[in-house]
């Protein structure tokens, strides 16, 4: 397996300051970068507050807080990822933003360095085909909360070595994490099966089928579920929601994965869950 010493988070958002963490806790060297410096301390300062929490709770002390920040460096210059052994890219989930990165990336990086995408529904062979190393390019599908969430959705695109699928096998376990691998395929497992089951839900919510509340309590109570598809939709984000299914629906060509018009409405208005304060319930924020 290709050692691994040095990890370049590329975007310091929800998802990407959580990889960097873990990353960092682990013991790699962690250099977090994003296009805007405000993005950058953000994403460190979410870190910090996290550490922090976990010392009130007793989890960690602050000597071992300040070695894992002392792991980690911030950037908005992508030449500083040039000596990383492995990406993990984690910006916005846009094909074509991706793919540009990916290009750069492919330039500035060394040969032998691993990319990894964090996308939750891009074909990993799509954006493989950005680069000329394919056979080191692979899916690794953290889950929101990255910290708390212990799969890690390892996907192999068409070209996708088994050296390089090794080796994140074993990142993802050296990070506490189960890595599950799949292969390629428009939203995978996790987001093919889970996505259009929340688009159901919104269906039956625009069809007077139950309430927000109902159709929550029913998969809750009935199916063991620890939070309601509703609720789920609105902690990952309604334009996330819509974003999947549109790539299901265009990738299948499928009925069956056609975003609820409810859905589009919703993220029309600006109603996208709990970051804009208003989604299927509405949330305080502060």
């Amino acid at each position: 397996m290709t050692k691994i010493e040095k990890i370049g988070v590329a975007g310091a958002g929800v998802m990407g300051h959580g990889i960097a963490l873990v990353a960092a806790q682990s013991g790699y060297q962690v250099v977090l970068q994003d296009i805007k410096d405000e993005f950058v301390k953000k994403g460190i300062n979410k870190i910090e507050k996290f550490l922090d929490k976990g010392i009130e709770k007793g989890k960690i002390t602050k000597e071992e807080k300040n070695t894992i920040m002392s792991n980690i460096k911030g950037t908005t210059d992508l030449q500083k990822l040039k000596d990383v052994d492995l990406i993990i890219e984690a910006i916005f989930e846009n094909r074509e933003a991706k793919k540009e990165l990916f290009q750069q990336l492919d330039k500035i990086c060394k040969k032998n360095t691993i990319f990894a995408s964090n996308t939750s529904t891009i074909p990993i062979t799509d954006l493989a085909s950005a680069t000329k190393r394919p056979e080191q390019f692979i899916g690794m599908h953290f889950m929101n909360p990255v910290p708390l969430m212990k799969l890690v959705e390892v996907i192999r695109g068409l070209k996708t070595s088994d050296e390089t699928a090794d080796t994140i096998k074993n990142i993802a376990k050296k990070m506490g994490k189960t890595p599950v691998e799949v292969n390629d395929g428009p939203g995978f497992v996790s987001n093919r099966v889970l996505i259009p089951m929340i688009n159901e839900a919104i269906f039956c919510l625009m069809e007077g089928i139950g309430t927000a509340e109902s159709i929550d309590n029913v998969m809750k109570l009935g199916m063991n579920h620890p939070m309601g598809p509703l609720e789920l939709a609105d902690l990952i984000g309604l334009d996330v929601c819509l974003d999947i299914m549109n790539v299901l629906y265009e990738g299948f060509n499928d009925s069956k994965y056609r975003p609820c018009p409810l859905l589009k409405k919703m993220v029309q208005a600006g109603y996208l869950g709990r970051k804009t304060g208003r989604g299927f319930y509405e949330y305080s924020n502060k």
